[in-house]
């Protein structure tokens, strides 16, 4: 079986929506089916393209078995509105047309900007393909989440395309329960979905000892360290985390000495956070800049709790971050500022605790039980994160996702 797979995002870029089409498409080779990836030059989320790379029109390569075509786009930082939209245009166009030539059984596309899966909807209808739409993200829905926009008639137009792809789609696999809920009240059937949700690749992440480098460099010996790692955007509000922290150094000031806050990755905020920082003059913050994806087992290492935040928006009541099945791998315990599907999920392995989002009070409160309760407590949670990667485990989830797959032939 050929399978042509169309995403904005794939290795050497690091984000969730390159990792989890990369894991999946490795994962299928290794059963035998034939993947092509039609992508990007990398470039995220600079809007530039990585060293070893040109932005050109079309240009192949292999990795581990899959065929990756690479197609020219217009390049933006992720940030901003109206250039990010040009950039997600340009690569639907392009990787429309590339599509056009290869040969494949089923279609597939990725959210969570929905240009990409335009493009998927018209290849699927010029070549009279299955349709398989993936949804990681409710798009427009995330536009007006994380931004000040209003529904006009931009948004509007979006979510009149939306629907037809739905509508188009001869199976919709989403990354959460709630998303078939929303989907479904819109009319389309619920015969077509398939719930795969993220998970991990355990052969990558895996419990470790400290890093001694990353220890020395960033002076971290005998810190408890609460750490972000992860994009630096608006959808994370990490401008309230820093206020944050600015309260639990005030409120206690001996524990601030043996407890350092690290914050790895970039996004749209990062200087903004990090200016916000030094205004407040709060010393034990640490910013490290974007890391490669194999380096992210080394600094997540360094962590004794993780924090994963998200600005309060009803849309994220039916967000599960990816982040929390690789923080599962390691053991490493949650403070979780994520209400609804992604709660439910960290209080039923018992791997961390949650705070309500955008409440500085709710967030003292549990840093603190975290940090006065470290030793008994982090050891319960580490046993909880054991059993939640257990049950994610990517390899399981690919295979399951295939096999929904070949019964569309």
């Amino acid at each position: 079986m050929k399978l042509l797979f169309l995403t904005d995002n794939f290795p050497p870029e690091v984000n969730a929506p390159a990792t989890r089409t990369y894991e999946h498409c490795r994962e299928w080779v290794k059963e035998g089916i034939d993947v092509t990836v039609i992508t990007c030059a990398p470039n995220f989320p600079f809007g530039k393209t990585y060293d070893g790379y040109k932005n050109k029109l079309y240009q192949t390569e292999e990795i581990d078995g899959i065929k990756v075509i690479r197609v020219w786009s217009f390049m933006a930082p992720n940030k901003g509105f109206i250039l990010r939209i040009v950039d997600f245009i340009s690569f639907s166009i392009t990787s429309f047309m590339v599509g056009l030539f290869q040969k494949t059984d089923i279609i597939i596309a990725t959210s969570p900007q929905f240009f990409t899966a335009m493009s998927g909807r018209a290849l699927s209808f010029f070549k009279r393909k299955k349709f398989v739409l993936e949804i990681r993200d409710l798009w427009p829905e995330q536009i007006l989440a994380s931004t000040n926009l209003k529904r006009n008639a931009f948004i509007k137009y979006l979510e009149w395309e939306e629907l037809k792809c739905y509508k188009r789609a001869n199976l919709i696999v989403t990354v959460t329960n709630s998303y078939v809920n929303t989907i479904v009240n819109r009319g389309i059937s619920k015969s077509k979905f398939e719930i795969i949700k993220n998970g991990v690749d355990k052969n990558k992440f895996k419990p470790l000892k400290k890093d001694k480098e990353l220890l020395k460099k960033y002076n971290l010996h005998d810190k408890f360290v609460i750490g972000y790692i992860g994009t630096h955007g608006l959808s994370q509000n990490l401008s309230f985390i820093i206020d944050g922290i600015f309260e639990f150094n005030k409120t206690t000031p001996k524990t601030k000495q043996d407890t350092c806050f690290l914050f790895v990755g970039e996004g749209a905020e990062k200087e903004k956070i990090r200016k916000k920082t030094e205004d407040l003059n709060i010393q034990n913050v640490i910013f490290v800049d974007q890391i490669k994806k194999e380096e992210m087992p080394k600094y997540l290492s360094l962590l004794d709790i993780s924090l994963v935040p998200l600005k309060k928006a009803e849309l994220y009541f039916s967000v599960i971050p990816s982040k929390i099945f690789e923080l599962s791998a390691m053991n490493i315990p949650i403070l979780l500022g994520v209400d609804g599907e992604a709660r439910k999920l960290i209080e039923k392995y018992n791997c961390g605790l949650f705070y309500e989002p955008d409440s500085t009070e709710s967030f003292l409160k549990q840093l603190n039980v975290l940090i006065s309760n470290k030793n008994d407590i982090i050891s319960k949670y580490k046993q909880g994160c054991e059993m939640l990667s257990l049950d994610y485990d990517r390899k399981r989830l690919a295979l399951k996702l295939l096999n929904r797959i070949e019964k569309l032939r």
